[in-house]
């Protein structure tokens, strides 16, 4: 339990998540990317995000920047509760308690996702009337997880390293859950 809740240190480290766009002028191994942090938003590499953040002003996209994202600030304290409860409820040694801080991360996770699905949609919906380029009734919300086609972008979003950090931390916890029931 220790072990799993302590993974979840990786994530003020690692990216959660990452969108990444190709298109004709961005070919494989130069498609723009960006990298979604537990404190900040960044290009996957220099210039990134500032192109994209460019790209993004013809079509009336808000520019995408860490400090208009309030979850930013919180999501420390979050993970770090996390970690905290995690490593407190090892040490007590209940195996009830396990079951409750996977419960806790799973809430959190089902929250967190909710809550960048609506990131994306304000950010994918809510354009600017006065922009250089408007196509009636076109969205550029990128996909949750998975692929879609933005007009001439294609854009994958995936879970990161960091993301991998929380599923092994949540599958120790659980093996920590059921070798506790074998042993009593």
């Amino acid at each position: 339990m220790a072990v799993g809740a302590s993974f979840l240190v990786a994530l003020f480290f690692l990216p959660m998540w990452r969108i990444t766009l190709e298109a004709p002028q961005y070919p494989k191994g130069n498609e723009l990317g960006i990298l979604i942090y537990i404190d900040k938003v960044t290009g996957a590499r220099p210039n990134d995000l500032q192109n994209l953040n460019g790209l993004n002003h013809y079509i009336g996209m808000k520019p995408i920047e860490s400090d208009a994202i309030p979850e930013l600030e919180y999501m420390p304290i979050i993970v770090g509760c996390l970690i905290g409860l995690g490593l407190l409820f090892a040490a007590l040694g209940k195996r009830w308690l396990v079951a409750v801080w996977l419960a806790l991360l799973l809430a959190a996770g089902a929250v967190g996702m909710y809550d960048f699905y609506m990131w994306e949609y304000a950010y994918g919906h809510d354009l600017d009337p006065h922009a250089a380029i408007k196509i009636e009734n076109m969205s550029y919300q990128p996909p949750l997880i998975g692929t879609s086609q933005l007009l001439n972008f294609t854009a994958h979003s995936y879970p990161a390293s960091g993301s991998y950090f929380i599923g092994a931390g949540a599958l120790l916890a659980a093996a920590a859950w059921w070798m506790s029931k074998r042993k009593s």
